[in-house]
């Protein structure tokens, strides 16, 4: 394989943040170094079950997920577990498997996308943006607003209204308000939080999630008979009306 230098150009991309299922050690460290040189971040699992844990749990621009995972795992698997729980992750399949019904097996059971090994690094990336482009724009289509009882988000100007009440929140602010409202009525753990908003992936040790939360919760519930940010002792956070 060529350097990730002279692999790709240095184009500025909008920033994803991708899951990388792959078992095998060299090609993940591969795509990894190259993804990231690219400009986007990576998150990866060498096993189905991790793979899986992240999928459903954490917010992804994008999914990479090889065929064949350790134990005989088909990728798949997780790709038809998250359409039938109606998760719409944009979803591109990796696989040695080039037969013409392989491909339509595997675009049929999920996958937006299938590449087979080997591929040209620049053309996975391009895959990859695509499918992050083509599902931003639906998504912008289709969700202009979130709405928790009289709590109003507007995603295009980044606008927080309570009933007739603006609500003046800083960048990093919204996107955890914009979080939770995606997630509303679920409990939200902490390493949830930080990976979805702050993109950490282990615990720094810091009351960072505590003191932003204190902060969203005064000018969230300030003055309202019925708080909508709550937290669960132990657990997390909730975005609800618990009327």
């Amino acid at each position: 394989m060529q350097t990730p230098e002279s692999q790709l150009n240095h184009t500025m991309v909008t920033s994803m943040r991708i899951l990388l299922i792959e078992d095998e050690v060299d090609l993940a460290q591969y795509l990894i170094d190259n993804l990231q040189i690219a400009g986007h971040r990576v998150v990866h699992a060498d096993n189905a079950v991790t793979g899986s844990e992240l999928a459903f749990n954490e917010s992804w621009d994008v999914l990479i997920v090889d065929r064949m995972l350790p134990q005989g795992i088909d990728g798949l698997s997780i790709v038809q577990a998250l359409r039938l729980a109606k998760n719409t992750l944009p979803v591109l399949v990796l696989s040695a498997l080039s037969t013409l019904d392989e491909r339509i097996r595997g675009l049929r059971e999920g996958g937006d996308d299938y590449l087979t090994k080997p591929f040209a690094l620049p053309e996975l990336v391009a895959r990859l943006e695509a499918l992050a482009r083509r599902s931003s724009d639906s998504l912008k289509d289709q969700t202009q607003t979130l709405e928790v009882s009289d709590l109003t988000l507007d995603l295009r100007t980044r606008r927080a209204k309570r009933g007739d009440r603006n609500i003046n929140l800083q960048p990093r602010e919204f996107r955890l308000l914009e979080y939770l409202a995606l997630n509303q009525g679920k409990v939200i753990t902490r390493s949830m939080l930080l990976a979805a908003v702050w993109d950490i992936h282990f615990d720094p040790g810091t009351n960072v999630i505590e003191v932003q939360m204190s902060r969203l919760r005064n000018k969230l519930d300030k003055d309202q008979d019925q708080p909508l940010l709550h937290t669960i002792r132990g657990v997390g956070y909730t975005l609800a009306n618990r009327e």
